[in-house]
């Protein structure tokens, strides 16, 4: 209860800060819920029932999103999702985390090292969209870090027979249809965006059926007045820190002080799974799709981080950090993906990230020294490829 004290509080510390900056900032903030009576007309309604209207030439949608539930009986009524998993009143327990998603890996991962028996549920592969390269390492990592997995499987019930009882999961696998029980079943099977009160309508809005809006390069919806950034917005990331980029671009661009362009196409990021992933550009098929595998050469390498020198798993050959380097040949050899499995992998990604951004080659790549000795120095200077020595486990400095 601890933890759970500790980040209620921190919760609460940021959304107060958010709330002082915008009362130093001189901005009106009505904690009230909006929803549209036209394109320039908002209706606010307080939490006992009164309502007022506001207008303003131009609106931006910002509201986030949920995560979903599955459409199986008792999902709701017995299932939690990660929005509740920091506020349990009582230990988790035995818990299986329904998804393949990088919230769920990265909830089971936390789960598992705090002592929970814990299981994750894949229907089918792990982070769709990430490089299965790297997904499929860390599937490996944590099953030898004690997480269990059950493949191909969906549930297609929840169960309990007493009030705080255990839970009875019924699913399917290849097998055909089994059940086991749980003290907690946590879904994390992706998110939508909770536009669905807002009576777009009435704004002439239009949303995808999972309720986000496509949007031009300026972040305009179909009424050119009314922009969105974050969650809402369909085929983007759906990561705090795009959101934060995207709107702080936008606000710039509206008040006439700034006309730079969000660039969605380069963000790096992180999954902070047991074994943390970093990654920025194109995974590894995206990047043959898009140019032809004939013209990516797919550099990588196989190591052991120093800090792992005391890990059983790590003397016994079962663990190891990887990384990938993917070239377009047909472009002087411009870098278009990187990924690392590795400790501190977000720390490295960041870095590699500007030279992203600069439209770096290998060969500049290669040209930084490496500071030894740490992880982000086996990222640099890599020789061989995937496709002449698909091993490439490194075997000195």
């Amino acid at each position: 209860m601890t933890m759970v004290g500790n980040i209620t509080s921190h919760i609460k510390s940021l959304n107060w800060g958010f709330k002082a900056d915008l009362i130093k900032a001189k901005c009106k903030y009505f904690n009230e819920f909006a929803s549209f009576v036209d394109a320039h007309t908002i209706q606010l309604k307080k939490a006992n029932g009164d309502t007022q209207t506001v207008t303003a030439d131009k609106i931006v949608i910002a509201v986030g999103g949920r995560p979903s539930y599955p459409d199986i009986p008792g999902a709701r009524e017995f299932g939690i999702t990660s929005d509740d998993i920091f506020s349990l009143p009582r230990a988790p327990g035995k818990t299986l985390v329904v998804g393949a998603s990088y919230v769920a890996l990265e909830c089971a991962g936390f789960l598992t090292a705090l002592g929970y028996d814990t299981t994750v549920m894949v229907r089918s592969i792990l982070l769709r969209g990430f490089d299965q390269d790297m997904a499929n390492l860390i599937g490996q990592h944590m099953t030898d870090y004690h997480t269990k997995f059950i493949n191909g499987a969906t549930p297609s019930k929840l169960e309990r027979a007493e009030e705080g009882g255990p839970i009875t999961v019924t699913y399917k696998d290849a097998e055909g249809e089994k059940t086991e029980t749980y003290d907690t079943v946590l879904f994390a099977i992706g998110r939508y965006a909770i536009t669905e009160g807002l009576n777009l309508a009435n704004a002439g809005l239009h949303a995808e059926s999972n309720g986000k809006f496509i949007v031009n390069e300026q972040e305009q919806t179909n009424v050119p007045n009314i922009y969105a950034v974050g969650d809402v917005l369909h085929g983007r990331l759906e990561l705090t820190p795009v959101a934060i980029k995207t709107g702080a671009l936008l606000a710039a661009r509206l008040c006439g002080k700034g006309t730079e362009l969000m660039d969605y196409d380069s963000v790096p990021t992180t999954v902070f799974t047991p074994l943390e992933y970093g990654t920025v550009g194109l995974t590894e098929e995206q990047a043959k799709a898009k140019f032809g595998a004939e013209n990516i050469s797919t550099f990588h390498t196989k190591f052991k981080p120093l800090e792992w020198a005391v890990d059983k798993f790590v003397t016994e050959g079962r663990r190891t950090a990887y990384v990938k380097v993917l070239v377009n040949k047909a472009d002087s050899d411009r870098v278009v993906g990187f990924h690392v499995c590795a400790p501190n992998a977000g720390e490295i990604t960041q870095g590699v990230a500007i030279g992203f951004k600069c439209g770096m080659t290998k060969q500049q790549l290669d040209s930084v020294v490496g500071i030894h000795p740490t992880a982000a120095e086996d990222c640099i200077g890599l020789h061989l490829t995937k496709e002449e020595n698909p091993d490439a486990t490194k075997t000195g400095c």
